[in-house]
């Protein structure tokens, strides 16, 4: 375990994923840590997240991130806009060895922090993208597109349009539910589902909000 990790992140992780049903292995649980301790080592001089106390970051960051696996199911190709210090996208490749996960942002500080994670901790399903969204052409539509704390619904679905099609859910990760932000929402796209996420640790609401293209 790095330095930076202490045994204290370790049980509050075991035990934070546990209270969510969510089982880890020896293996994820080691490289969860592995990306915690990159994440408070980079963050010094990348300024990758707004969360500066290690403390903070198994509750607000990797458990955050993981109280959206159940909501997952079996779409194989994920993209992660916004990504930022790669939350929920690279906890979501390490859960999800078999799935392509794609993480994306026009930071290049925060895609260059991400490949290195991706290098380190050998993710093979992950690809980092440096672009702007708009700008990003893929080649296939994505099954799945999550932002977390991103932007508005209403930027969020026109942003991201042109990377999904009507198979596509996307799911954004929201502190309060954003009644506002739902009156807003494009003619194309409604609401499947909106849910409560309890998250160990966490202060405050969080949702996670399931969209759905219907032309």
């Amino acid at each position: 375990m790095s330095s930076m990790v202490t045994q204290q992140h370790s049980e509050e992780l075991s035990t934070g994923a546990r209270e969510m049903g969510v089982e880890l292995t020896a293996h994820q649980h080691d490289q969860l840590l592995a990306y915690l301790a990159l994440l408070i080592k980079w963050n010094k001089a990348y300024n990758l997240t707004a969360v500066r106390n290690p403390d903070e970051m198994v509750s607000r960051h990797l458990l955050d991130s993981l109280s959206i696996l159940p909501y997952i199911g079996n779409s194989p190709s994920w993209l992660d806009v916004g990504s930022g210090g790669g939350m929920p996208g690279i906890p979501l490749a390490i859960m999800f060895p078999e799935k392509q996960i794609t993480t994306l942002d026009s930071n290049g500080k925060k895609t260059r922090f991400q490949t290195q994670v991706k290098l380190e901790l050998k993710l093979d399903n992950l690809q980092v993208i440096h672009s702007r969204v708009e700008a990003f052409r893929p080649e296939q539509p994505f099954t799945g597109i999550v932002s977390r704390a991103f932007s508005s619904l209403e930027d969020f679905t026109n942003w991201t349009r042109h990377l999904g099609d009507t198979q596509t859910r996307w799911l954004a990760m929201k502190g309060l539910h954003p009644a506002d932000e739902l009156v807003a929402l494009p003619a194309d796209f409604h609401l499947d589902s909106a849910n409560a996420l309890a998250v160990p640790g966490c202060q405050g609401q969080r949702h996670l909000l399931i969209l759905r293209r219907t032309a």
